[in-house]
């Protein structure tokens, strides 16, 4: 096979596996231990899981980012 398409391919399939990754462990601790439903008013635990939701996909789109730039 040829190198270029090698490196295409890895980076398909590194870009799908970091995102099931991603969601699977978004959607274990958000669904499983139900910290992505708020009952009533929100409580530490929704706020804190968000939080970490959102620096978690800003890395994701950095990796991302740099991953298809060609930078890693």
């Amino acid at each position: 096979m040829e190198p270029e398409a090698q490196e295409f391919l890895k980076r398909i399939v590194q870009t799908v596996s970091v995102g099931m990754l991603f969601l699977l462990l978004h959607m274990t601790f958000g669904i499983y231990f139900n910290w992505a439903f708020f009952e009533g008013t929100p409580s530490t635990g929704n706020i804190i899981y968000y939080i970490i939701l959102l620096l978690s996909l800003t890395g994701l789109i950095y990796f991302y980012y740099r991953l298809w730039k060609g930078k890693l």
